[in-house]
Parts: structure tokens; sequence; C-alpha cells
């Protein structure tokens, strides 16, 4: 006699089974431990570009500095996507980078930035960009793929970050 393989879910009380959303901790955790982000600009014809690079994850933001290309890229559009090394642990950042020209800020950054990496930078306003998320998105990934996307089903999460526009009473919202 054949035996035919079935695949269901065992019976538990609650939602124990049903997929579970990632904390922003955990993101952030991986955003602020990275050592490399890659970061992907788009050409003036169109053409996605992606490097690694060096930054940090400061307040809410990653603030990295990068060559001549990477800088004429933002400087024509900020638009950014930033993945981190691992495809097990993903962690995707979307949103729009600019240039940091706060002297505060840009001590807080190197830093960071001299702490994380070991070095003595000295930089300037001007020579970091930060990028803003708009939306970032994390999962989980078992590497072999023998368990059919299973993890990833139960992880995948999205994160949305809502710009607050500030209007005033005789404003229309």
């Amino acid at each position: 006699m054949e035996s035919t393989l079935r695949t269901d879910r065992p019976k538990i009380p609650g939602d124990y089974l049903a997929p579970k959303r990632l904390a922003w901790p955990w993101a952030e955790s991986r955003l602020a431990e990275s050592r490399n982000y890659w970061i992907t600009t788009v050409c003036a014809d169109g053409v996605p570009h992606a490097r690694p690079v060096w930054g940090v994850w400061l307040e809410g933001r990653l603030c990295f500095s990068s060559g001549s290309r990477i800088r004429a890229h933002l400087e024509r559009s900020p638009a950014v996507s930033v993945n981190l090394e691992s495809g097990d642990e993903c962690v995707i950042l979307e949103g729009s980078a600019t240039l940091v020209r706060d002297e505060a800020l840009t001590r807080r950054i190197v830093a960071a930035y001299n702490e994380k990496y070991h070095w003595d930078l000295e930089a300037k306003p001007g020579e970091f960009f930060e990028a803003r998320p708009r939306v970032v998105f994390g999962w989980l990934c078992d590497g072999t793929g023998r368990d059919g996307g299973a993890l990833f089903s139960q992880t995948a999460t999205r994160w949305r970050f809502d710009e607050v526009a500030s209007s005033s009473p005789d404003e229309g919202s």
C-alpha cells in the first residue's frame, strides 16, 4: 500500500501558530550592529547602483559617507534602498537620504563611527548622509530553503514611518 504525505497544522489553542510580526527593536539592533550596508541609488539613466558602505544607526536614521557616484545620485534624487548583509535575518530600509549639514549631529555621527570602526575620523558637516526610513522590511529565513519558506511566511514584517505634516488651523489637512 502506498502512502500519501499530507501537511497541515496541529491543533493548539489560541493563536500560537499564527504568523508573528518581528518587533522593531529586532530590526533596529540589526541596523545598529551591521558592519556593512548595501546602499542602492539610481543613476541618471535609471540604472540601479549598489555599493557597500560603512555607517552607523543613530537616532532613527542610517548615517554613512560615500564616494562621488552615490553623492551625485543622491543630490539628483534622494531615493535610497539600504540592505544589510544577511539574507537569513533580512532588514531592508527604503527612504530618502540627505546630506548632514548640522555640526552637532556630525559630531555625534563621527563619535559613533569612530567607536564602531576603531577609526580616528575627523569629518565636517556635509561629509555624511542620513537615510531616513519611509518603510523597513524584515524577516527571518531558513537559508537552506528546506522549510519551503515557512519561517519567512511566519515572520515577514513591514514597518511604515508616516511623515507627520505640520499645518496651522487655517490650512487644510
